[in-house]
């Protein structure tokens, strides 16, 4: 019998003052559940860019949506495999941990970046930069061309 049905008849007997005992006498054990642990309560919803967002930016390996095309900054950015676009904001992203590295425009302390779907490394977030030319893009997103394809309207 599974678990959950066990502790439910376990519930509903004691309820009606039923010992836990089988036909022939022997006690039967209901497990102690202990709650999930946090970590396994997580559940990670996909957002889709409405369909008004006639230009839209799509992982390349599961094809999630990433970001509108009217959130888009830059495309003059260089990432480590190419081309790479700066967003002001991403939808089905997720965020490492912040490091500082020496970018082409000096310190700035960054995190990479990953798809929620797929969990493909996609580029990196602007935290803070240490430069005062630079703090423009601190909050914003970098996302590397060879990770996303245009999606919906484009010519």
């Amino acid at each position: 019998m599974p678990l959950h049905l066990e502790h439910g008849l376990a519930l509903l007997l004691r309820s009606f003052n039923i010992n836990n005992r089988l036909c022939d006498g022997s006690a039967w054990h209901v497990p102690e559940r202990r709650p999930p642990s946090p970590a396994a309560m997580v559940k990670t919803f996909q957002a889709y860019l409405p369909p008004q967002c006639h230009r839209t930016y799509s992982c390349i390996h599961c094809r999630a949506h990433l970001a509108n095309h009217d959130e888009l900054i830059s495309k003059s950015f260089q990432g480590s495999q190419g081309r790479a676009y700066l967003f002001n904001s991403v939808v089905n992203v997720g965020c490492g941990p912040a490091e500082e590295r020496v970018l082409l425009t000096g310190l700035h302390a960054v995190a990479d970046i990953y798809c929620e779907c797929c969990k493909t490394t996609l580029g990196w977030k602007y935290e803070h930069a240490f430069e005062s030319s630079q703090k423009y893009k601190e909050g914003k997103f970098i996302i590397e061309l060879a990770h996303m394809i245009k999606e919906n309207g484009w010519d």
